[in-house]
């Protein structure tokens, strides 16, 4: 197996969140531009864009470094043992700081200010719930499917983050880096600063709530043994 450097696998992460975080913005802002206020046409392409691009950076980054792109994934992995505190922390400094650039970078396309603060309430005990459910759920797709069947990672996570858009009361932020970056954009996809602490406490929650569920059920039970050929 192909083995890559720290620098690479950290520039992996860094690139990753910005393109998700371009994505999520700018195709919030698109969807807004051609609804002509109809929010639900808005959500579904921010939706579709976000759970397209999650399948083609995941297939893209993943082998460089394992493409976690939110520090709550980061997160379980060290706790798991899977890597160390040096590494996990320069993957959360890569990904806020790429989710910050993305969401730059999105302005800049649609030629808006650069810097801006969010004005979107996005705050309550719904709200909350909704992101501790839609993390528990995205790490639960994670460790599962890479117990079951990892090559289908990339399509599984892509295909959680479609669903958990529409099912959750907050569209499906399940990620700290993004919940961050989206403060900063006041736009179709943006969060108010002040509502950012109890979303990311509620992700971390339902991350943790995930590798324990996960640590007892996808473990087998019964070890089965090889029967010696005759």
């Amino acid at each position: 197996m192909a083995r890559y450097s720290v620098v690479q696998r950290i520039v992996a992460e860094f690139l990753g969140t910005a393109l998700l975080l371009a994505t999520v913005i700018g195709s919030g802002i698109m969807g807004a531009k051609l609804s002509a206020g109809n929010d639900a046409l808005a959500l579904l392409g921010n939706t579709l864009s976000t759970g397209a691009i999650l399948v083609v950076s995941i297939t893209m980054f993943g082998p460089v470094s394992d493409a976690h792109f939110n520090p709550a994934v980061s997160g379980v992995f060290w706790l798991r043992g899977e890597m160390t505190t040096r590494h996990t922390v320069f993957y959360v400094l890569a990904q806020v700081c790429g989710g910050l650039l993305g969401v730059a970078a999105a302005h800049a396309m649609f030629e808006l200010p650069l810097g801006q603060l969010a004005t979107k309430m996005r705050t309550g005990t719904g709200q909350w719930f909704a992101e501790g459910v839609a993390t528990f759920g995205l790490l639960l797709t994670i460790l599962g499917t890479l117990q079951a069947r990892p090559k289908a990672v990339a399509v599984n996570v892509g295909l959680y983050i479609t669903a958990a858009y529409w099912f959750t009361a907050s569209t499906s932020f399940a990620n700290p880096a993004v919940t961050i970056a989206r403060a900063f954009s006041d736009t179709f996809a943006g969060i108010r600063l002040t509502d950012v602490g109890p979303f990311i406490v509620a992700q971390l929650a339902g991350a943790l709530l995930a590798m324990w569920v996960a640590g007892w059920l996808f473990q087998p039970s019964v070890q089965t043994t090889a029967v010696p050929a005759e």
